[in-house]
């Protein structure tokens, strides 16, 4: 009886043991550190480090998708490496060299299919999600015959994608049901779309056009879809600056029911009712040129950082009284930002100080800091659970 007592005593342990290894995967993210080709998987309810990944190529423009489960985050490096990570074992499972020149990619709704944007060779390649087998390969080749670079690739509904073609002028909605005999429709974009983005609810695709003032605008439920201009000339208003940083539209914001987006050469936000066919309703001034303009997941602040000469700052707007209500200077080289879950803390990047630092959204105080060697891109894995991220 003894010895009995003593196993089960020992099995209560270990199983103790076992649950207390478990947890989820709801509040991880990973933190890019791009000159070391290395990810810190982070958690952010602590607000700590738990573990890196080495080994994942060529970093300097890297972005990460999530599984739908939220356990393995599949890294686009610049190289052209996609790498499956397993947060949870904090180890690589797959990788592959899958072009020369790539700087990002989605994953299909359901999960299954991943798909990598590429500059060089100019394409679209699919994958499956599990293995990273290869399942279609799309060069994008437009209308005039050229090959283009690909830009803001986003997963819409329907196991499909939209993306945009650089130099064709072409923005391309790809039905991947079947993965690997996928069908395009091919639309008209205006000049050299250089970015896109998908609304929240997955109705709408903008591109931004780097070779002219305005947006093109796909409406997903129009059947079938056709792209039209938006915000046409919004910078008539002056003369345009030098463009030091693209802006990124995929960290564009929806807040209180008014897109905010960022405005080439232009120290602005662009403010649009997208009930009012997208009509512009205002623009806020800002310290520099907007690169990521992110929106609290409530809606009542956007966050906005800058390209160079004025990255060490960041602007808060209150979406409410369209006004900048702070203004921080963190640190130099603020490439990136991302909210927790609920929005109750940002996450921002700051690659020349070698740091991470969290803020409190609340009262707009520095809460926390974290080493990084130079990092870039902050995901978090909320993420896995919206269109178009």
């Amino acid at each position: 009886m003894r010895g009995l007592a003593a196993a089960l005593a020992c099995a209560a342990a270990l199983l103790a043991g076992c649950a207390g290894a478990v947890r989820g995967t709801g509040d991880l993210g990973v933190v890019v550190e791009r000159a070391a080709g290395r990810l810190q998987i982070v958690e952010t309810t602590g607000m700590t480090r738990l573990a890196t990944v080495d080994g994942l190529g060529d970093l300097s423009h890297a972005s990460v998708v999530f599984s739908r489960d939220a356990r393995y985050a599949y890294v686009f490096g610049r190289d052209g490496g996609l790498t499956r990570v397993d947060l949870l074992d904090a180890r690589i499972t797959h990788r592959i060299l899958q072009a020369g020149n790539s700087i990002g990619g989605a994953i299909s709704q359901d999960g299954r299919v991943v798909a990598a944007q590429n500059y060089a060779p100019g394409g679209i390649r699919l994958f499956d999600a599990r293995t990273l087998e290869p399942l279609a390969d799309l060069p994008a080749i437009g209308q005039d015959g050229r090959r283009a670079k690909v830009v803001g690739l986003a997963d819409l509904p329907g196991r499909r994608f939209a993306a945009s073609l650089f130099e064709s002028g072409e923005i391309w909605i790809i039905d991947a049901a079947d993965a690997r005999h996928p069908q395009v429709t091919r639309l008209p974009a205006g000049r050299e779309p250089y970015d896109g983005l998908v609304t929240p609810d997955g109705r709408w695709y903008l591109a931004g056009l780097f070779g002219e003032d305005g947006l093109a605008l796909v409406d997903l439920w129009q059947a079938p879809p056709q792209a039209r201009r938006i915000l046409s000339g919004y910078g008539r208003s002056g003369q345009p600056l030098p463009v030091y940083k693209m802006p990124h539209l995929r960290g564009w914001a929806m807040a209180q029911g008014q897109a905010w987006l960022p405005a080439i050469g232009r120290h602005e936000v662009l403010v649009a009712d997208p009930a009012r066919g997208w009509q512009q309703t205002a623009r806020v001034a800002l310290a520099g040129q907007p690169v990521f303009v992110m929106a609290r997941p409530d809606g009542r602040q956007v966050w906005v950082n800058f390209a160079f000469p004025h990255n060490d700052t960041v602007q808060v707007i209150d979406t409410a009284t369209r006004e900048v209500v702070r203004t921080l200077r963190p640190c130099r080289g603020v490439l990136h930002m991302e909210f927790t879950p609920k929005g109750e803390a940002l996450w921002l990047s700051c690659r020349d100080d070698n740091r991470v630092e969290v803020f409190d959204t609340g009262s707009l105080a520095r809460i926390a800091t974290l080493p990084a060697d130079n990092p870039s891109g902050i995901f978090f894995t909320a993420r896995a659970q919206r269109f178009g991220m």
